[in-house]
């Protein structure tokens, strides 16, 4: 991570924007509490949790001396509501959601803001979840508010645009649900488990 901040900072000059969004897509499907292996939940915790803290902390000392950040991480509804069957992605989503809080309240005072953005979007995870589920799309839409699943580039990609921007230098430590309402009432989440 420290040869990636070395890079930009050669590239560019400057590090103003951390995103926090790296996570091993659908490497594991749906699959009971009880049988996530510790390996799965191990491996879930690295990519999606430890991994965003190894960035922040090479993010922060260049952030620090200019006086100016933006961190946003991109967490889930998954594990804000604990959705079923996906324990080790809603337990390292909500490990990164905390710790982004925690930088929030820690590095404020240095210009450096940090929020969270959990999506609801129609992203490749999601597809691949309905194409093992093919009643879930239709199921997440008829209970989000707005009747559908987001786009990535035009409900989601805005919402990071402002953090990421001097427009939200009054803003941090939120997280922002870019999810049509579903947060609201909770959206059906209805995978089949692994096995089942």
């Amino acid at each position: 991570m420290a040869s990636a901040v070395e890079q930009t900072i050669a590239a560019f000059g400057r590090l103003d924007i951390l995103i926090n969004n790296a996570y091993p897509t659908m490497t594991h499907m749906p699959a009971r509490l009880e049988a996530i292996a510790h390996d799965r939940l191990a491996a879930s915790m690295t990519a999606g949790y430890h991994a965003a803290i190894t960035a922040m902390r090479a993010a922060f000392p260049i952030m620090k001396q200019a006086g100016y950040g933006r961190i946003i991480s991109i967490c889930s509804l998954n594990g804000v509501n604990a959705h079923k069957y996906t324990a080790d992605y809603n337990a390292a989503k909500e490990a990164l959601r905390a710790y982004t809080r925690t930088a929030a309240v820690e590095w404020a005072a240095l210009g450096i803001t940090a929020n969270i953005i959990c999506p609801g979007a129609q992203t490749r995870p999601y597809e691949t979840l309905v194409e093992y589920n093919p009643n879930m799309a239709e199921e997440i839409a008829t209970t989000n508010p707005m009747g559908y699943m987001g786009d990535p580039e035009r409900d989601i990609a805005p919402v990071a645009l402002f953090l990421g921007s001097d427009m939200s230098r009054y803003v941090t430590g939120n997280t922002l649900f870019a999810d049509g309402g579903g947060h609201i009432n909770g959206v059906a989440w209805t995978p089949q488990p692994a096995g089942n």
